[in-house]
């Protein structure tokens, strides 16, 4: 098993390099100049209309943001600061210069084009928000999925059954952004339904001083329309996914047996049942990990919350590169890491799945 997990991690570091580069240079095809931006001229008049002081703020921009050396070079001058090592002058008259390379031990995702500050600060800012919501709605996801999909499995057929197949297939054909534009509308506006507020996360008048009651229930109002909104898709297609699995499991030889013996139908599904038909979950895993940190761009932006999704949805309109690539870079790191763990607890949900050597 440790082999197994030592030589995964050890294949992380050539698939992190290839998504890096990719993600380096689509993020640089984008149209646009940044340092442009940066002053107030925009690209779409091309360079009639600046003046001559402007030119010079942009070279010294394009220059203090190594944006005049060519890509390759940025790319290296961004993975050395990744890794710890101070750049600035890394490169010398288009040469690498080694001699001005020196080690900080302190990795560093850069500046951002937008206010100057580093990038790895204004993330750890918005994570602790992106983080709490995404742990609620796996929790209340799976939470709701799992006992939907059983008993969906369990009592094919049924009216209840046909019910609730039709309304999550309903829910799961929605779009997010249409949902979380009509739950603003009608739920959030003082002309229909004034039930939650619309915006951000605390109230206009929060104070700090508050008792630790009243900030729990202010934070929980502002909280729960984007968390309806975030969850009620992924519920329906986990529960989708979850009665798929227990319908193929419920049909085996083993099931068929383990009633034979005479067990209840409960020992039979929870105890026999279940556990097989996890396998399926567990892949989707890999793919919400990633979610825990790049947040939800749609329901961060619709509600205006100060999340790791809104921050990046900012980053890719200023083309501010450093934060694009750090949550590149830490969103794929995750991703790797998830299929990880997704393989790991494939062992615990079946002990016939085993990455060590089986004795003869």
């Amino acid at each position: 098993m440790w082999q197994y997990v030592v030589k995964r991690i050890l294949l992380f570091i050539p698939t992190l390099f290839i998504i890096t580069v990719i993600s380096f240079g689509v993020s640089r095809l984008a149209p646009g100049d940044p340092a442009a931006a940066k002053v107030g001229q925009g690209s779409e008049g091309g360079m009639s209309g600046r003046s001559t002081i402007n030119e010079r703020t942009i070279k010294l921009i394009r220059e203090q943001w190594h944006l005049d050396k060519p890509v390759w070079q940025q790319y290296v001058i961004w993975t050395g600061g990744l890794l710890g090592f101070k750049t600035a002058t890394m490169f010398n008259s288009g040469s690498l210069d080694w001699s001005a390379v020196t080690y900080v031990g302190k990795p560093d995702f850069g500046t951002s084009f937008q206010d100057s500050r580093p990038v790895f600060d204004k993330m750890l800012e918005r994570v602790p928000i992106t983080l709490t919501m995404n742990l609620l709605a796996i929790i209340l996801a799976y939470s709701i999925a799992v006992p939907m999909g059983v008993y969906s499995s369990t009592h094919s057929g049924t009216f209840t059954e046909q019910l609730s197949t039709f309304t999550l297939f309903a829910l799961y054909s929605l779009p997010v952004f249409w949902v979380g534009t009509l739950a603003v509308t009608f739920l959030a506006n003082p002309e229909f339904l004034a039930w939650f507020p619309s915006v951000g996360l605390h109230s206009s008048g929060y104070n700090a001083n508050w008792s630790w009651t009243k900030q729990f229930s202010d934070y929980a109002w502002h909280l729960t329309l984007p968390m309806i909104v975030y969850v009620y898709a992924d519920f329906a297609f986990i529960s989708r996914q979850m009665r798929s699995s227990m319908l193929e499991v419920i049909r085996q030889d083993y099931v068929r047996t383990a009633r034979a013996k005479g067990l209840s139908e409960r020992t039979v599904i929870y105890k026999h049942a279940l556990r097989n038909a996890l396998i399926p979950l567990i892949t989707i895993i890999a793919a919400i990990i990633p979610n825990l940190i790049g947040g939800s761009v749609i329901i961060e932006t619709i509600f205006s919350i100060p999340g790791m999704g809104e921050l990046s949805y900012k980053a890719l309109i200023a083309r501010d590169y450093p934060m694009i690539m750090a949550v590149f870079t830490i969103s794929a790191t995750l991703t790797l890491f998830g299929i990880l763990i997704s393989d790991l607890l494939y062992s615990l949900a079946d002990p016939r799945i085993s990455y060590g050597k089986k004795s003869s």
